[in-house]
């Protein structure tokens, strides 16, 4: 690990003009995957701003009848609050899907969003890595990729981004607020993470002074019909291979509204409204789910040891949404 200099921020102005007075700066609250990529040399930040001390550490009704969640709420505090579990089910199980509970208890929401992706080569300094070192070159797109991306891909990255959490929330409509030296904006969550095109070291549509202050929820939060599916090669603390946030709302067995949002396939997670509102007013049938499932991967594309996994999502996709459709009986 390369030397760094650290200071706290009492609140969120503080922390913001300091990030913008730091070259090389960053900011750190749990650390979880921020401090594993100092050790191995892949992130090299000259400063490190704890924000850990700074509010927005608390979930509470927003003004538009859904959750505001602080950045700083940790995931363990999230999936099991009250609120979450009843109105947001889909969070909660996508949260406790990832990571062991160690780590949840001290990674932040905030954080979550911001983690990079577990690309091998990513890690690997002696490959060359366009993620890490732009201009590098891609050393997955012809090396071994089985976990890696099969939609919204370039010629400069194949990586997938890695957290089970973004994408439940990508089927729910969250929202991002942000606070920068410009002021606070709002990003929709479909909006925050990029996709790779030709600047694949740019992960989110952040700008470097701003910093994460919450996460807004929507009211609906679809609680009777839902599913996280999450396939992966070993059942426990494992990375997705392919998962599938899904969630219906049901005119007896006639879908009103569908929501499918996937994980593990690419540098995002992967909503296409378009193909979703192929539901609408159909049937909640096995035909109809196989039916937007191939809409869903269309323009999908493998590497070679990760082609499995075009079949696999689709596969995935009609299997999430008949469990979201059974919930009822469950419930």
């Amino acid at each position: 690990m390369r030397p760094f200099t650290y200071t706290k921020a009492a609140d969120v102005n503080a922390a913001v003009q300091e990030v913008s007075t730091h070259e090389g700066a960053k900011f750190i609250a749990g650390g979880t995957n921020l401090l594993d990529l100092m050790k191995i040399d892949v992130m090299r930040p000259a400063h490190l701003i704890d924000v850990t001390h700074i509010a927005h550490k608390t979930i509470e009704e927003n003004d538009k009848g859904g959750l505001r969640i602080g950045a700083l709420v940790t995931n363990n505090d999230t999936a099991y609050n009250e609120l979450v579990e009843k109105r947001y089910p889909l969070l909660s199980h996508a949260i406790l899907a990832g990571a062991t509970a160690q780590l949840r208890n001290v990674a932040t929401d905030g954080g979550n969003l911001l983690q990079r992706t577990r690309c091998y080569y990513f890690y690997d300094t002696a490959t060359p890595c366009n993620k890490r070192e732009p201009g590098s070159g891609c050393s997955a797109i012809k090396g071994y990729n089985r976990d890696l991306a099969i939609l919204g891909t370039s010629e400069h990255c194949i990586a997938t981004h890695p957290s089970d959490m973004a994408v439940a929330l990508a089927a729910l409509d969250a929202s991002i607020h942000v606070t920068g030296k410009d002021g606070e904006r709002t990003i929709p969550i479909l909006d925050f993470h990029r996709l790779p095109g030709d600047t694949p070291h740019i992960d989110t549509n952040l700008k470097e002074d701003e910093l994460i202050t919450s996460i807004d929820l929507p009211a609906k939060g679809f609680p009777e019909h839902y599913t996280y599916l999450k396939l992966r090669d070993r059942a426990s603390y494992a990375f997705a291979l392919v998962s599938v946030a899904a969630a219906l709302e049901l005119d007896g067995t006639t879908i009103k509204e569908a929501r499918i949002a996937l994980g593990g396939v690419a540098h995002k997670p992967w909503r296409k409204p378009e193909a979703e509102a192929i539901l609408q007013g159909k049937a909640a049938t096995t035909e109809n789910f196989r039916e937007v499932a191939e809409a869903y991967l269309e323009g999908a594309k493998g590497y070679g040891d990760n082609d499995f996994k075009i079949e696999l999502a689709k596969r995935a996709i009609v299997r999430a949404l008949e469990q979201a459709l059974k919930m009822e009986a469950a419930s």
